[in-house]
């Protein structure tokens, strides 16, 4: 028998420091990297532990990388 442990996935998100509750809510919709978050980042606030901060500094990441 296993048990499922959660595992801590930190608080960055493709190098971008959001938080552990918004890189969780990420990973978990299937997003690995700030390319593949959608178009319209507002989005994601519908997601358990993504705040305005969160989303404000992966705006600016997807800036800075383009």
């Amino acid at each position: 028998m296993t048990r499922d442990v959660p595992v801590d996935r930190g608080p960055l998100f493709d190098g971008v420091r959001i938080g552990r509750p918004a890189t969780g809510a990420l990973i978990d919709a299937g997003y690995r990297t700030v390319h593949d978050l959608p178009a319209n980042l507002a989005t994601l606030s519908a997601l358990h532990g993504v705040g305005p901060s969160a989303i404000k500094r992966l705006a600016e990441a997807r800036d800075d990388r383009r």
